[in-house]
């Protein structure tokens, strides 16, 4: 055989084994979901040290006969960062054997409950979940619509709704939606409150739009008391939301499209991804009719948190979960995530004056727009 059949045929393999790579990626996330089913980073978090493959096995606990199996789940994790493990081994605390050790990472210990209210599992959980799974299975059907297909998202081809209309209808994944969205506000807020706390000084009011249960409301009152916040969501997402009065928080049920509540600034945090540039513009034409009534009094911008796509292009890793993320909401919503320009021409087209995007929160950024 010739040398360059030889290099081709190496090369060919090497392709199949690309191919496969990105084939089989789906495995990792679904590791990844079994093992917060499983509660595995709380069993390491409270088992206060490396632990061992058997004692985790019975902390679970699942039959003997599967222990193996674990190891492989562990095993792939182990190779995808998500867990750390012994180089050292030791004595097992219930069998007598050595046996070497897991720990979590820095991504695996966001997902254990109840640390300082920060757990990003039921983001994971959602995002995960067969409801917006699924809709990927109509993508290329999607695509290849005519008609009226450029309105009708691949979540509703697969569900025969959209997504608010499924969530009005369908309790437990409401529930499970603003608890993920929840989870996200708390992990994210108790960086902005402090990285970015001038963007706030000052402010009497603020109304936080599509604000859900109030997870990031009750993070900003907390962080600034003497500013009044009050959510705006849809009537079936605040409905039986008393009025936080110790944590300064009130709810309104409403339609963004139709009226914000005067204040001083509105928070838009992971809301304008949602929707197309014709609705964004409305929402933030209602915004700045909102805040232009107390401009006078000191107020007057709108503060958004949402991605800017290729805001931090020397990491590759960045830039792909931000693609990998417009993508998802293309399917979801058939929006986007937006690149600086295309920020800046919703906010012309919006009327406003001016911006400034400050790349402060990891994957999303803050923007504050200015009449």
């Amino acid at each position: 055989m010739a040398l360059a059949d030889v290099e081709s045929s190496d090369q060919r393999l090497e392709a199949q084994a690309r191919l496969w790579n990105h084939l089989f990626s789906y495995v990792n996330s679904m590791s990844l979901k079994c093992a917060v089913e499983m509660g595995i980073p709380d069993i390491i978090h409270n088992h206060g040290k490396p632990i061992s493959l058997s004692d985790l096995a019975s902390a679970i606990p699942i039959p003997v006969a599967k222990t193996d199996h674990l190891h492989r789940l562990l095993r792939l994790l182990v190779h995808t960062g998500m867990l750390s493990v012994s180089d050292e081994k030791h004595k097992g605390e219930t069998e007598k054997v050595e046996e070497i050790t897991y720990s979590l990472t820095p991504a695996t210990s966001l997902l254990v409950k109840d640390k300082n209210n920060e757990c990003l599992s039921p983001f994971l959980l959602m995002m995960l979940d067969s409801s917006l799974m699924n809709p990927w299975l109509f993508l290329s059907q999607w695509f290849t619509k005519d008609g009226a297909s450029s309105s009708t998202t691949p979540f509703g081809l697969c569900h025969g709704k959209n997504i608010w209309e499924h969530a009005n209808r369908a309790p437990e994944f409401n529930h499970a939606f603003n608890e993920a969205m929840a989870s996200d506000s708390q992990f994210l807020m108790s960086t902005l409150t402090t990285k970015c706390a001038h963007v706030f000084d000052g402010l009497n009011s603020l109304v936080d739009v599509g604000g859900g249960t109030g997870a990031a409301a009750r993070a900003l009152a907390g962080a600034f008391p003497k500013t009044r916040v009050t959510v705006l969501d849809l009537p079936h997402v605040v409905a039986g939301l008393p009025a936080d009065s110790s944590a300064g928080v009130n709810f309104e049920g409403g339609d963004m499209f139709q009226w914000i509540p005067p204040t001083d600034a509105v928070f838009l945090k992971w809301i304008l991804h949602d929707w197309n540039d014709e609705k964004c513009v409305k929402i933030l034409r209602k915004c700045k009719e909102a805040i232009f009534r107390t401009k006078d009094k000191g107020g007057g911008k709108v503060i958004i948190v949402d991605m800017v796509v290729n805001s931090n292009k020397s990491d590759h890793m960045f830039t792909e979960t931000q693609l990998f993320m417009d993508l998802l909401v293309c399917t979801v919503y058939t929006s986007k995530e937006r690149e600086e320009g295309q920020w800046k021409k919703l906010f012309q087209d919006a009327g406003f004056s001016g911006y400034k995007i400050t790349p402060i929160l990891g994957l999303r950024s803050l923007i504050e727009v200015f009449p």
